[in-house]
């Protein structure tokens, strides 16, 4: 283990303070420990706080001293208007009260800095996860082996560190926009009544631009549950409070590109397989004369508040296709609730969504938001998807498609956003993707419960949420799918198990909200997919003037990724290699501007 030097600070050292936030407290409330076997790894462990720069790509152990990955130092690079990040990890071996971390402005030396508002310090939150990957099935929280994992990005604040453990913080830099080019200083300085460190860090800032998150092309879909949260933060469903919290939620997802904006027009669309069920954000109206009427009051509320949060490009409603093909709809006459059964294809599933689809066509209409409704399917059979298909363009052409599953030869040409398992994609897949963009259609592909990498559990390896966007532009998709941004299961900011799929697997960020080491991960792979796609569009565009060996060649690189690259390599060496390209290409490219 790297000794790591404590340095005392002199009381003419000044530092900016970055965003704090300090909610009353300063122990962090979390599961004992399930790693008993820890005090022989302290016996040698010299001194008292210790702090280093961490490896992004290791969730270090909460009892048990760091070993991997330290640095005195960290260098980071990045394009103007990109995220970068990094984690502090202190360690001590005595009880330190109120430690505080901050971080100083960045400084290039000819007067530009990087200011405290570009700055933020996370204190990291650990939950209980499982240690393996269990794949789909029904298992006892009892009896799971279980281990604190590094997740919650809490905000930071003055905290203890108890004797015998580790905290790690998270560090990120969002580069400004409008920052001269160069080479950025500054340090973080971790404080106690005792003794002061202080960590020097340096950002390398580059000539190109990363647009901001609205304008980015990755088609980000994560399913938004906001049952979820009244439940979760005790509020009445579609209160006033509800719904601001339901707007900063919508928010943080807004920040990372997010397109799509989940709503649902059935009554538990996928059965119950989370904690919190999906209501209807539609209520279906019906009398014994046969009128039907809808109340779409929830419905455009959501829709309109994922707008003015940044959520604009497409509105998904599941779905006309649930699990168990079960309806529910409110009887007038009889002031009770009545549920159906009835498969796509059937004289009666076609009379119960006629009048439907009629309807909500124009109310769509009238809002302006027709051209941006899909109606969206989730894992459907090959028949009903067809049937659907069938009663859809006679009905109500206007309506767009959606499914994420299985490929079907016959009928994806048919579906207008189309997201593939995981499982499924293949050596045709850049190619049908490219035909389908040739359409306006959109191609993408999602992770599940099933698949044990590359994956977003709370045991995953955290490279492998960044990895998936660079999976995405090797095999030339739109984007990426999950199927759960907040759908947490009882206790999501202690026990992140779930009983039937693996930890982590129905959530990307904590109540809050927080987000989590899974989504800052998940994001900066979305952000190198931007940056690939605009160094691609700048050497299309001096296609001729400039030649560039393999070595520089994104093409070349890209080849190298497909769906079985993670058997025979980890997804941090590939983000390496593929990190060193992105960088030298720019600095190339920056040079012969």
């Amino acid at each position: 283990m790297k000794q790591i030097l404590i340095i005392v600070l002199s009381a003419a050292w000044m530092v900016a303070g970055c965003k704090t936030d300090h909610p009353a407290g300063s122990v962090f409330h979390e599961p004992a420990d399930p790693d008993t076997l820890t005090s022989v790894f302290w016996q040698k462990v010299p001194g008292r706080i210790h702090a280093a720069f961490g490896s992004i790509n290791i969730r270090y152990r909460k009892s048990r001293p760091p070993e991997d990955g330290l640095s005195l130092r960290w260098e980071g690079t990045g394009w103007r208007g990109e995220r970068v990040h990094t984690q502090v990890v202190l360690w001590s071996t005595e009880n330190t009260d109120s430690l505080k971390v901050t971080a100083s402005k960045l400084r290039d030396g000819h007067g530009n800095t990087i200011g405290t508002s570009s700055l933020s310090l996370h204190p990291l939150g650990y939950v209980l996860s499982d240690t393996v990957f269990t794949r789909c099935m029904r298992r006892s929280q009892d009896t799971m082996p279980a281990r604190l994992s590094p997740e919650i990005l809490y905000h930071n604040r003055p905290f203890i560190l108890r004797a015998r453990s580790v905290r790690p913080v998270w560090l990120t830099v969002d580069i400004p926009r409008d920052i001269t080019p160069g080479l950025y200083r500054g340090s973080v300085i971790i404080r106690s009544p005792e003794d002061s460190v202080y960590l020097p860090y340096t950002i390398r800032v580059q000539a190109l631009e990363l647009p901001p998150p609205s304008g980015w092309q990755f088609h980000l879909d994560l399913w938004q549950n906001p049952y979820a949260i009244a439940r979760y933060h005790q509020v009445p469903l579609w209160s006033e409070e509800h719904w601001q919290l339901i707007r900063k939620y919508l928010k943080l997802l807004a920040q990372a590109g997010q397109k799509c904006i989940t709503t649902s027009i059935t009554y538990k669309p996928w059965g119950g397989q989370t904690y919190d069920p999906f209501g209807s954000m539609v209520t279906w109206l019906h009398s014994s004369n046969g009128r039907w009427d809808y109340d779409y009051s929830v419905f455009d509320q959501y829709v309109q508040t994922a707008m003015e949060e940044g959520i604009t490009a497409q509105i998904n409603c599941y779905t006309m296709v649930p699990w168990g093909n079960r309806f529910r709809y409110f009887e007038e006459d009889s002031s009770g609730y009545v549920t159906v059964q009835c498969r796509p294809g059937s004289a009666a599933y076609e009379a119960l969504w006629r009048p439907f689809l009629n309807d909500f066509r124009e109310h769509l209409r009238e809002r302006g938001w027709l051209d941006k409704t899909v109606i969206a399917l989730d894992e459907r059979g090959h028949e009903d998807t067809r049937n659907l298909i069938r009663f859809l363009q006679q009905t109500a052409p206007e309506f767009k498609l959606a499914l994420a599953g299985r490929y079907f030869g016959d009928i994806t040409p048919d579906i207008y956003d189309f997201s593939y398992n995981y499982n499924f994609l293949n050596k045709e897949t850049p190619a049908l993707a490219g035909q389908r963009r040739m359409h306006n259609q959109i191609t993408t592909y999602y992770v599940a419960c099933g698949i044990p990498k590359p994956n977003n559990f709370t045991f995953s390896p955290p490279a492998e949420s960044a990895y998936e966007g660079w999976l995405a532009a090797a095999l030339n998709l739109d984007g990426f799918l999950r199927w759960a941004y907040n759908s947490w299961p009882e206790d999501p900011m202690h026990d992140s198990r779930f009983v039937t799929w693996p930890s982590g697997d129905t959530y990307l960020i904590y109540p809050g909200p927080y987000s989590s080491v899974r989504f800052e991960r998940l994001r900066e792979g979305i952000q190198d997919y931007e940056k690939i796609r605009i160094l691609k569009t700048l050497l299309e565009k001096q296609k001729g003037k400039i030649s560039l060996p393999d070595s520089l060649n994104p093409d070349v690189f890209l080849q190298t990724i497909h769906p079985e690259s993670l058997r025979h390599i980890p997804a941090e060496e590939i983000l390496r290699q593929g990190k060193e390209l992105v960088n030298n290409l720019t600095d190339s490219l920056a040079k012969q501007q």
